[in-house]
């Protein structure tokens, strides 16, 4: 495309995914952060939780500093935990969602103008009990959201059968789920991800037309699916062009342009598009961090 892809797209990055020591809250946080914040390709950056107070003011001082937009990841929390925010016994889903509004506490700390979370595991015999579990479980996540400021709430949609076995999940189920919550909530969005969809069998054009109305951010990757013995296999976030994986620049360009037909990139209101990519073996972060930003501008070139 001949336009400027920055009147589109407001370039991020998931820290936690490029720095994976990073991600159960510890670890090298603000020095990575740093890393990122200095590179001005990107103007967003999600971070998950950041378990002492100390780095937590650090990262948010850098952030401020370089005057980037800051999401917040609550995946981990739920992810590393084995909390299911859609489990049929009250306690159990109670946990979750008293771990999601603690990331809403932060997530407010930091600045950050939305939270990514995820569904949990569920069962062929009880889903619809789960699904009833997750809608209400997501709408007190969304009215202690709002009780607090303006913090969009995003569900990010992830594989159904493959790795994380989340409820949402198909693009149908996703449209049921986010026609129910945007009806009641106005903080409420999907989060689409090109790593998934090919974990849930669907285009570019499947996994994005229906939920148009929906949207409210988005992530961009890769991922393994043709053999489990493959490294990387299932929803693991490699590199784009990772041997053996399902999305390269031709891939990347054609989930843009999807989301520029539907109207959800438009020009002259850019919005965060965020690299949600892992360094393997001895990759290191600056070489995959940069091997996303090349196939950006490549996708770009051949919209």
């Amino acid at each position: 495309m001949n336009k400027n892809m920055r009147s589109y797209i407001a370039p991020g990055i998931i820290h936690f995914m490029a720095f994976p020591e990073t991600i159960k809250g510890d670890g090298p946080i603000v020095e990575s952060v740093l890393k990122i914040a200095e590179d001005d390709y990107f103007d967003f950056i999600e971070m998950a939780w950041i378990k002492d107070n100390v780095q937590r003011n650090e990262v948010k001082s850098i952030l401020d500093t370089a005057g980037m937009g800051i999401g917040y990841a609550a995946q981990p929390r739920t992810l590393l935990t084995g909390l299911n925010l859609n489990h049929l016994d009250n306690h159990e889903r109670a946990k979750a969602v008293a771990t999601i509004k603690e990331g809403i506490d932060e997530a407010y700390e930091l600045g950050a103008k939305g939270l990514g979370f995820l569904s949990g595991k569920w069962s062929e015999e009880s889903k619809d009990e789960a699904f009833e579990a997750l809608v209400e479980s997501t709408g007190e996540i969304c009215r202690y959201a709002a009780g607090k400021g303006d913090l969009k709430i995003h569900l990010e949609i992830f594989d159904s059968e493959i790795d994380k076995c989340s409820l949402i999940g198909p693009v149908s189920l996703a449209k049921k789920f986010a026609a129910l919550l945007c009806r009641d909530y106005d903080n409420f969005g999907l989060l689409p991800d090109l790593s998934h969809l090919p974990l849930l069998k669907e285009s570019a054009k499947e996994s994005l037309v229906p939920i148009a109305d929906y949207i409210s951010h988005t992530h961009i990757g890769n991922c393994v699916m043709k053999d489990p013995t493959m490294p990387a296999y299932g929803d693991q976030h490699p590199r784009f062009g990772f041997p053996g994986s399902e999305n390269g620049v031709e891939e990347l360009a054609e989930y843009l342009r999807v989301l520029i037909d539907i109207g959800y990139l438009v020009e002259g209101a850019p919005k965060p598009v965020s690299f949600e990519v892992k360094p393997f073996e001895h990759e290191s972060s600056a070489l995959v961090i940069a091997n996303a930003k090349r196939a950006l501008n490549a996708a770009w070139v051949v919209l």
